[in-house]
């Protein structure tokens, strides 16, 4: 009982944390730039101010926003999968459909911090990569804890 509590507690935690990194707003930051997946805020005169992403090559955005997105979709319906295959399932039918949904879950967010990574601010001098980049990172190392832990109970219980 306590490892499924620590199976959902993981997965909840890898949410939140692909949800912050598709919706906030620091990708990539500089002193007087903060850029997210959707747009850029710029400081002028000490006041923030939002403009939509017209210097980055459009596709890649797109293809980042769609893959990172998901990503949140694959990982949220995963958990309800999950939380639906204990209660009616035998035990080695278990938890095999929620591993494939957060294997998906974890291509998409490696793919949408990959593009990011090789195809947006490569010419930038200055700035770096935002909280919300490592988050996407890290995300993806917990999606892809989650689906070995899927896989690894799915053996176990049969």
């Amino acid at each position: 009982m306590l490892v499924l509590v620590g199976i959902v507690a993981l997965h909840i935690t890898t949410i939140i944390m692909l949800l912050v990194a598709t919706i906030d707003n620091a990708w990539w930051i500089t002193d007087t730039v903060s850029t997210d997946l959707w747009g850029k805020w710029e400081l002028t005169n000490s006041d923030w101010h939002y403009f939509n992403q017209r210097d980055s090559p459009e596709e890649f955005l797109q293809s980042v926003q769609a893959t990172s997105v998901l990503a949140c979709v694959f990982a949220i319906l995963a958990l309800f999968v999950f939380l639906a295959q204990l209660f009616t399932l035998p035990k080695g039918q278990r938890f095999t459909f929620t591993g494939i949904l957060q294997l998906f879950a974890c291509l998409c967010i490696m793919i949408a911090a990959s593009i990011y990574t090789a195809e947006l601010h490569t010419n930038e001098t200055t700035g770096g990569y935002g909280h919300c980049y490592i988050l996407a990172w890290i995300s993806f190392v917990l999606s892809f804890i989650l689906t070995i832990i899927y896989l690894v109970l799915r053996k176990k219980s049969e």
